[in-house]
């Protein structure tokens, strides 16, 4: 009897179990993720094992190769129709792959190879104890001013760990336009907020300037997760689901009920509306759109100055790109909801960006409250509601990552015993000490300002467009008259440049490496050839335009 029942409990194990089904991963379509999420752990690798004095060349190396490849793997995807005719869902509906997505993450690739060429400049200060130095502290973990960091500049070390870091932040801000459902939003703005953050406290000069910057942006960038987290919960109860087609099904109502354990909540518009009402309040966070800006002048001055541009660009990008699908792919259903609510923050991000920068005296601050005018421009094209609001918002960001690089790229130029002089009034008389750093920084300055035959004219004009041909006249008004008074303090910093005395104890003006040279020229080049013929960029944005569902 024993026997048996051992024997019957063998036939019962042995019966076979429902499979787990494998994962399906299309990996060419993610090719361009998986080649700088592996160069960043490549990058950590390298930190462990390759000796002290090899490691800037590798990292520098390794990063630049892998971005690049990245960025030819977009060009493959698109050459391959992947954004027009061929565009899917990937990784088991986590990932689209489609023109908005494409476009963003060629954008991000390209803007951070310039970036990284910032990062990488050695020349800007003088050598310390017979070592070149960077941007950045020599041992981060170091007390400032301390011991430690006294023995670490002197050895020459130097924190090459900022290039694997970038890395991971880039393939998360890679994922984060592309995602097609809320975890996998939630888990790219987490995988490219943290390395931001570590960046972000890590300057040679300023030590604890730039810590403080880091430590309010955590702490800040920490309260805008737990809102967008608690608004995807809350828009699961809702939709019984997580994945952007199914909650979009369910807000236009072509979806029945999906989970039984859910029947009583799914379908209330309370936890819908308080859902995405916390969702976007996040991404509004990521944007640095008001009232949810107060962290970007802070930490746009303490971060180091290239991690400063690389962040004011590539993660604008990024947030963008998310707002976009999520306004257009998710809750089309919803768009007389959520226009008045983006009209407000859009008003209100203009004036109080454009106003606040008039006041500013230092030149990171006046940059940081720029941005945040021209988040309120760029959400003028997100109100547009049409695809050609898609398509001018895809060519602004394009167009405005290049100004900001280029521009933060001028200001690690213009130096005195401190460091970077960064206060307006010793830019006094820059023009007649060096005419072509301030040539070129009025440049860019004009492109923000949006003066024709600059890059930031063609962009603006496209998003007030599209968005005065989607019935938002009263906006458009509302950011001619932003853009007047962002004006004023443009040329304001160009006339202190060039009708000023300089200053006898003024500062010098570096002569960068071809690293940085290759960043500002990049920047003036696309800044004129986007003013002067963006023909065939619109059109590529116009292409671009379609969301996949």
């Amino acid at each position: 009897m024993n026997a048996l029942a051992v024997h019957s409990l063998w036939t019962t194990a042995a019966e076979p179990l429902n499979k787990i089904p494998a994962p399906k991963i299309e990996y060419t379509q993610l090719a361009p993720v998986l080649i700088v999420l592996g160069a960043a752990v490549v990058g950590v690798l390298v930190e462990a094992f390759v000796p002290r004095r090899g490691r800037y060349l590798s990292q520098v190396f390794l990063s630049v190769l892998a971005l690049a490849a990245a960025f030819a793997a977009v060009v493959g995807l698109a050459a391959g129709g992947y954004g027009t005719t061929k565009a899917g869902i990937a990784a088991m509906g986590a990932i689209a792959v489609d023109g908005p997505a494409l476009f963003l993450q060629g954008t991000i690739l390209l803007a951070s190879i310039v970036a990284v060429f910032t990062f990488a400049e050695r020349r800007l200060d003088p050598a310390d104890h017979g070592h070149k130095v960077d941007s950045f502290a020599a041992e981060a973990a170091a007390v400032p001013g301390g011991d430690h960091e006294k023995a670490a500049v002197k050895a020459g070390f130097t924190t090459t760990e900022v290039f694997p870091l970038a890395l991971f932040a880039i393939a998360g801000m890679l994922v984060f336009p592309a995602a097609n459902d809320l975890l996998t939003l939630f888990i790219a703005l987490e995988v490219f907020s943290l390395p931001l953050y570590l960046l972000c406290a890590l300057a040679r000069r300023k030590r604890l300037m730039s810590q403080e910057a880091a430590v309010k942006y955590f702490l800040l960038g920490a309260f805008s997760s737990a809102f967008l987290l608690f608004g995807i919960a809350l828009l699961y109860g809702y939709a019984g689901s997580v994945s952007y087609a199914t909650i979009a099904g369910v807000v236009d109502g072509s979806v029945g009920t999906v989970n039984p354990a859910l029947a009583d909540t799914m379908g209330n518009d309370v936890l819908l509306l308080i859902g995405f009402a916390l969702l976007l309040m996040g991404l509004l966070f990521k944007v640095g759109a008001v009232p949810f800006h107060m962290w970007t002048p802070d930490v746009y001055q303490g971060a180091p100055t290239p991690v400063t541009g690389f962040m004011a660009a590539a993660t604008k990008v990024a947030a963008f790109g998310a707002l976009l699908r999520l306004l257009y792919v998710v809750l089309p259903g919803l768009t007389w909801d959520w226009r008045p609510v983006m009209w407000g923050v859009a008003i209100v991000t203009m004036l109080g960006g454009a106003v606040v920068a008039i006041t500013q005296t230092d030149i990171k601050r006046l940059l940081a409250y720029s941005s945040i005018a021209h988040a309120g421009f760029l959400l003028a094209g997100v109100i547009a509601a049409t695809p050609s609001g898609i398509s001018s918002v895809l060519f602004y960001l394009g167009a405005y990552s290049f100004v900001t690089i280029g521009a933060f790229a001028v200001v690690t130029l213009v130096r005195d015993a401190g460091g970077e002089a960064t206060h307006l009034s010793k830019w006094a008389g820059l023009g007649r000490r060096s005419p072509l750093v301030a040539a070129v920084f009025a440049v860019f300055l004009l492109a923000f300002a949006g003066i024709p035959l600059t890059s930031g004219f063609s962009g603006k004009f496209a998003v007030f467009k599209a968005a005065a041909e989607g019935g938002a006249g009263a906006l458009v008004v509302v950011g001619v008259l932003a853009s007047a008074v962002a004006a004023f303090f443009y040329i304001r910093v160009i006339v202190l440049m060039f009708f000023s005395e300089p200053k006898a104890d003024g500062p010098t003006v570096a002569v960068p490496s071809v690293l940085t040279t290759l960043t500002i020229t990049a920047g003036v080049v696309v800044t004129l050839v986007l003013g002067l013929a963006p023909q065939y960029f619109l059109d590529l944005a116009s292409q671009a335009s379609v969301f996949v569902r």
